[in-house]
């Protein structure tokens, strides 16, 4: 077995935009396919049955299998009774794409508690919710491949998505840990960083350009791969752009006793110099190495 032929894979949001076309893909390549969707409004209002049940359609007028599956993965029994639809339907479950997502956008000082728990609760608590359930399975099996949905509002900001950017920089905290976590366990977990034209970005982005929702789709479906043992990565695919992203250290400085106010200042440009820079790390494991050395 090569890729993700014969694999199962939950793709959470995937009745329209990027999840439509990652189902797509990794059915294309032979994945037995969750399409997992609500059905809700950008905002995460309503529900309708019908673009999950769609996506499934298309899956299997190519020859493809899939399933449909409405269950809200913003809560814990939703995103367990999404993963038991899978290993019901399945009989198991390998591959994991978190892509399900809505927008409550507006400036922090406007932003209302539901504002904010409404999008945390579907783009962090969704990806750990359904993560956590099929875990068990992609353990004991010694196998799995998780994909997180982060973005440049993560990653590097936006005005106007506090909500949003908070949690798509929680989906790459829980990525680091789970990465380490499933490493002994064949688990690979990884990160897109997406740019691409849908629903969520109608209206934000130039409409002109190229931003296919495939291209995102390409990297997906590489990294759900058996073949690929990349874990700990962050993709970002600006349409036909793909580059990596990734949480640096600048060599720093040392002082000798704790530092006044001026004497941070004065040395701020040795601090912040990135030249030679270095991948972090928590500073729980540089102790427990330098115990161990």
């Amino acid at each position: 077995m090569s890729g993700v032929d014969g694999r199962v894979a939950i793709v959470t949001g995937a009745g329209r935009g990027l999840g439509r076309s990652h189902a797509l893909r990794l059915a294309a390549g032979g994945a037995q396919v969750l399409v997992n969707d609500p059905g809700v409004g950008r905002g995460g209002e309503g529900g309708d049955g019908s673009p999950a049940q769609g996506v499934v359609a298309e899956i299997t007028a190519a020859g493809g299998v899939a399933v449909a599956d409405h269950h809200d993965i913003s809560t814990d029994d939703g995103a367990r009774a999404a993963v038991t639809a899978a290993v019901e339907a399945f009989g198991g479950v390998h591959v994991v794409v978190n892509n399900a997502g809505i927008l409550r956008d507006t400036t922090f000082h406007k932003m209302t508690t539901e504002q904010w728990q409404a999008v945390v609760r579907v783009h962090l608590d969704g990806s750990a919710f359904v993560t956590r359930a099929a875990w068990p399975h992609l353990r004991e099996q010694r196998y799995g491949r998780v994909v997180m949905t982060t973005s440049g509002a993560g990653l590097f900001g936006n005005f106007g998505q506090a909500n949003y950017a908070a949690a798509k920089l929680g989906v790459v905290g829980l990525m680091h840990t789970l990465a380490l976590e499933g490493a002994r366990y064949g688990i690979r977990v990884n990160s897109v960083a997406p740019v691409a034209l849908t629903r969520m970005t109608a209206g934000l982005l130039d409409a002109s350009t190229d931003l296919d929702p495939a291209w995102v789709s390409a990297a997906v479906g590489w990294l759900c791969t058996e073949e690929c043992d990349l874990t700990a990565e962050i993709v970002r695919v600006n349409g036909p752009h793909f580059s990596r992203v990734r949480l640096v250290e600048s060599l720093g400085a040392d002082f000798v006793e704790p530092p006044t106010d001026d004497a941070l200042a004065g040395r701020w440009a040795e601090i912040a110099d990135m030249v030679g820079a270095k991948q972090g790390e928590a500073a729980v494991a540089v102790a427990r190495r330098a115990g161990s050395a």
